[in-house]
């Protein structure tokens, strides 16, 4: 892999900097330096400017429907993983902006996507996932083969008009990566290899192909997609919304970088927030990393000389050592500590290392003001062994509480924190007389984010 560092990315063009380690300054005093992969070293930054976003882009039914034209129906967007449909007749259905996608493994070696709708009279031809030998509207009879070529047109005779050669299934274009499968519904649309340009380079020494879905759980939003999503793009809220992380996480101290279609964040771990009026000892900083409440015993008791964040990547390869064998010793210590966070445009967020996180958010149905937010755990497992089957998406409402989801473990806790503010946010939105304002390095990955989003509006 051959990453270069953005010219643009020299630290004099970030300007004011939080007091403290920088993300650079901590992967120098890793454990194992020689191991920290070149992509933790890859910098890339430049500044998107200072103005202030409109606050109609959240709050607009008219910017909600502009979205839907020049966004969803022309941009690339994951819509499964392969592994939920991994045999041939297995179907997945990707719902976006009331258009339906209906993904199937119609060979061995081929995944194809269709609009989910009859072409007789447009009943979707599958309501859930599963698997199938035929595509058949359940209204009327008229079948498909996986293929998307027509098999069977009832009462043939009374149409005469239809061309059986010409009425195969309209077709979405299929790319792949990492696992995951995306669809695009503009025909014209550019090469995925090129809308995800230098992506699959920062996970070559973490492949998410040779991981399965361990979980899935989504939840429903009163609020627009984009207020959610931006809520897990930064680590700038910590100090106010997840106090009890301060003594164990350098939220102040992180790094960000863009390039092309992507950004990142990297927060470090196991080193104590800038906002501290105090030094926490290495202990105080592991129980915060750990999630240890103030009830709660220690998971580990640290004796002198050791640090919370070689204690971190000591546990991390302890752990994946089941998994991955001998290749454990060639991970650092930020590998098993950091939270290293990827945005592809415009809702896929994975982790980088072997954190097992990704993110999808999108709108709920057609709606401008609800969305759907998916947490999914990839999870590495022995390659000598068949891959395991992918878990079933678990499904919240709104109301819902996340420990309802209890294969979330202790990340459920934290996301009530970020949850509850999120409506508010949006009830806000509605009150505010001006633009929304935002840092201009801090909020990095929302800054490049919009700034792609107004490209593609502007668009013909």
């Amino acid at each position: 892999m051959t990453l270069t560092q953005d010219p643009s990315s020299a630290s004099a063009d970030r300007g004011a900097r939080s007091p403290g380690a920088g993300y650079q300054d901590l992967l120098d005093n890793d454990t194992r330096p020689e191991n920290v992969p070149v992509v933790l070293r890859w910098q890339s930054w430049q500044s998107l400017g200072d103005a202030d976003l409109p606050r109609e882009r959240y709050t607009s039914r008219a910017f909600h429907e502009l979205e839907t034209e020049k966004l969803w129906k022309r941009v690339w967007q994951m819509a499964c993983r392969e592994e939920d449909i991994p045999d041939v007749g297995d179907t997945c259905v990707y719902d976006i902006v009331g258009i339906s996608v209906l993904l199937v493994r119609s060979a061995p070696d081929r995944i194809q996507g269709y609009y989910n709708a009859c072409l007789h009279r447009g009943r979707q031809l599958r309501d859930h996932d599963g698997n199938a030998a035929e595509l058949r509207c359940a209204f009327h009879g008229f079948c498909w083969n996986l293929d998307g070529s027509i098999k069977q047109v009832p009462c043939e005779w009374d149409f005469p008009h239809v061309v059986k050669a010409e009425w195969g299934l309209p077709e979405v274009k299929i790319g792949l990566w990492g696992g995951f499968v995306f669809i695009n519904m503009d025909t014209d649309c550019e090469p995925f290899e090129s809308f995800i340009g230098d992506l699959p380079s920062h996970f070559e020494k973490w492949p998410l192909e040779q991981r399965f879905k361990a979980a899935h759980v989504a939840k429903i939003f009163p609020t627009n997609w984009k207020v959610v999503q931006e809520a897990f793009m930064e680590a700038f809220h910590v100090v106010a919304t997840h106090p009890q992380l301060l003594a164990g996480i350098g939220d102040a101290n992180s790094q960000y970088d863009w390039s092309g279609n992507f950004s990142r964040a990297i927060t470090p771990n196991g080193t104590p927030s800038p906002h501290l009026s105090f030094v926490p000892t290495e202990q105080q900083m592991f129980d915060a990393v750990s999630d240890r409440r103030l009830d709660e015993p220690p998971f580990v008791e640290l004796t002198d000389g050791m640090t919370a964040r070689g204690v971190t990547g000591m546990g991390g390869r302890m752990a994946m050592a089941q998994v991955l064998g001998d290749r454990t010793d060639q991970l650092s210590d930020a590998e098993m500590a950091d939270s290293i966070y990827y945005t592809l445009f415009p809702n896929l967020h994975p982790w980088g290392a072997y954190n097992r996180i990704t993110y999808r958010f999108r709108p709920y149905e057609d709606r401008h003001d609800m969305s759907i937010m998916e947490c999914m755990f990839l999870e590495p497992y022995d390659l000598s062994k068949p891959k395991p089957p992918a878990v079933p998406i678990h499904w919240l409402g709104v109301d819902d509480d996340w420990t309802e989801a209890p294969e979330l473990g202790l990340l459920a806790r934290v996301f009530n924190q970020d949850s509850f503010n999120l409506p508010k946010v949006q009830k806000g939105l509605g009150s505010l007389r001006k633009g929304i304002t935002l840092a201009n390095y801090q909020e990095t990955k929302i800054r490049h984010f919009h700034w792609l989003l107004g490209q593609w509006i502007q668009r013909d």
